[in-house]
């Protein structure tokens, strides 16, 4: 197999050819104007359509010399015999390029051709004996050399820390790859369409915060020289968003990144896109209804344009949501423990309503079950001194990780998205207290098969409540929380000038994508996810 820099000095030669011939290796002289453009988009669908719409052309021998001639031009990515397929951004078709129909300058240009490499044709086209579209080549041009090769044509490129790092190949070799990119950009375009229909303003905030908040979660550091000034990569842009509340901007969103320094796995990337929206005179019941609507809508988009990417789901979305108290969730598991696909728990029989609503047999029943847990699990139970850190504790245990197999279709075949509703205001320090249970909050968050995609609640606007709570945030600090958020004085400034009630909502866009994609890691997702140094 010949070395990368043996393949550099062959495709180097024809570029000298080429430049002898007249004509620049790297040219810049080609215009796709829409007409052409369009012109080459329809050739592409019915290259890719159904045989039927083809039937009507003529074969290469009864192709008429004043015959209409057609554009097509985009990356050569195989050579058959005489055929030549060109990739474009809308899909594949393929020329008929014989050296005797092409005027003698482009037939040398043809010569020189690489796989890779960029090239235009035109002309007339015909249907091959397969049935196939080809245009048969009367012009042929050069448009730009590749000095590397695609991948091997039967393999592609498989080595998938390979892929990631040079997506640029990624993206040409592996058409289904491309798919999955243009589906996330339909789906954050029909998130805009449906808050723009409902009168939603989109706004930017700042990336680099002086502060630590919006989120619970270790931040990025960084420094401003000029100012010589301590800055953090925004966790989150809540605050900022609320304060365009107290501003007057009643309905009011942001798609960005943000940032938080965590260990990277499937679910998580240290950079990853936000949608954050606030809802004014609204509470958190509101996004529940907005929500299950707008998933729908983009996920309606996504089946129309890529279905290839939307078969063998486990989840539906079609069924009614499950919504339910994390406190019911619990005893629910419980309940079930050892039943049909629900996994046995040591909780089972222990956590019932009555337990789970009384913080003093709570407690009893953690201690009498602490002995049959794994140590990593009694540890964190020994941590939790609140009722409500006990609550949280026990759901992200026992109950998350089988979400999917507790709340399902009527069939059992699929499961069901769940809104988790009540969390402990321990956990929730920027949502509003419930009127009639002050120990929990008026949040939810939602998970569709098993995995978290948004979070929502009815906002805390009181400033005294919201003071206390950033205190209680800095107490975590002292006692070692490298999460917990700063005292955001300003922000309490905010509040104290009257923010109306309302209620807002953060969905992870990439996550967001990988459901409605079928995709079972984040790095899937992202054009250029972060990987340790160069390979």
């Amino acid at each position: 197999m010949a070395s990368e820099d043996e393949l550099r000095a062959a495709r180097q030669a024809h570029a000298v050819s080429i430049e002898a011939a007249g004509t620049k290796a790297f040219p810049n002289d080609f215009r796709a104007d829409p007409v052409t453009e369009g012109r080459r988009r329809a050739l592409v669908a019915l290259a890719e359509g159904a045989a039927e719409a083809r039937e009507g052309l003529p074969a290469e021998d009864g192709v008429s010399a004043d015959a209409e001639h057609f554009p097509l031009y985009g990356r050569v990515m195989a050579k058959r015999g005489p055929f030549v397929v060109f990739q474009t951004p809308y899909g594949k078709a393929q020329a008929l390029v014989r050296a005797d129909a092409l005027p003698a300058e482009d037939a040398r240009l043809f010569a020189e051709v690489d796989l890779a490499d960029h090239a235009y044709v035109s002309g007339p086209l015909l249907r091959t004996k397969t049935g196939a579209l080809a245009v048969k080549a009367l012009r042929w041009r050069h448009l730009g050399k590749a000095m590397l090769p695609p991948p091997d044509k039967w393999h592609g490129l498989t080595d998938i820390e390979k892929r990631y790092r040079e997506r640029y190949v990624d993206l040409f070799a592996n058409p289904d790859v491309a798919a999955v990119f243009r589906a996330r950009s339909l789906i954050v375009r029909e998130l805009r369409t449906f808050l723009e229909t409902r009168d939603f303003l989109e706004v930017e905030t700042p990336m680099l915060h002086q502060l630590r908040g919006g989120a619970t979660a270790k931040p990025f550091h960084t420094h401003h020289n000029a100012l010589d000034l301590p800055l953090f990569l925004r966790i989150a842009p809540e605050l900022y968003l609320k304060r365009l509340v107290v501003g007057g901007f009643d309905r009011v969103y942001e798609i960005g990144r943000s940032f938080r320094n965590e260990g990277v796995s499937s679910r998580h990337n240290p950079e990853f896109t936000m949608l954050e929206a606030y809802l004014a005179y609204a509470t958190v019941d509101d996004w529940m209804d907005l929500l299950e609507a707008m998933l729908k809508q983009a996920d309606a988009r996504v089946g129309e344009a890529y279905p290839q990417l939307t078969g063998g789901r486990t989840f539906s979305f079609a069924a009614p949501w499950k919504r339910v108290r994390m406190r019911d969730a619990i005893v629910e598991r419980a309940a079930r423990a050892g039943q049909g696909e629900v996994p046995p728990s040591p909780f089972a029989g222990h956590l019932t309503h009555d337990v789970v609503y009384d913080e003093a047999k709570l407690l009893a029943a953690c201690e009498a079950v602490a002995p049959s847990l794994d140590e990593h699990a009694r540890k964190l139970l020994a941590k939790a001194k609140t009722h409500g850190a006990r609550l949280f504790l026990l759901y992200e245990l026992v109950v998350e990780p089988d979400l999917t197999k507790l709340y399902r279709t009527d069939d059992g075949s699929q499961s069901l998205p769940v809104f988790v509703m009540d969390y402990p205001f321990e956990v929730s320090p920027l949502a509003r207290r419930n009127d009639l249970e002050p120990a929990f909050t008026d949040r939810f968050e939602l998970f569709v098969d098993g995995r978290e995609i948004a979070n929502a609640f009815s906002e805390l606007n009181d400033p005294d409540d919201q003071a206390a709570r950033f205190r209680g945030q800095l107490d975590n600090r002292a006692g070692g929380d490298e999460e917990a958020m700063d005292y955001d004085a300003d922000y309490i400034r905010a509040l104290s000038h009257g923010m109306p009630p309302a209620a807002g909502m953060g969905l992870g866009v990439d996550r967001l994508t990988m459901l409605l994609c079928g995709q079972a890691s984040i790095r899937d997702v992202l054009l250029f996810p972060l990987l340790r140094g160069p390979a």
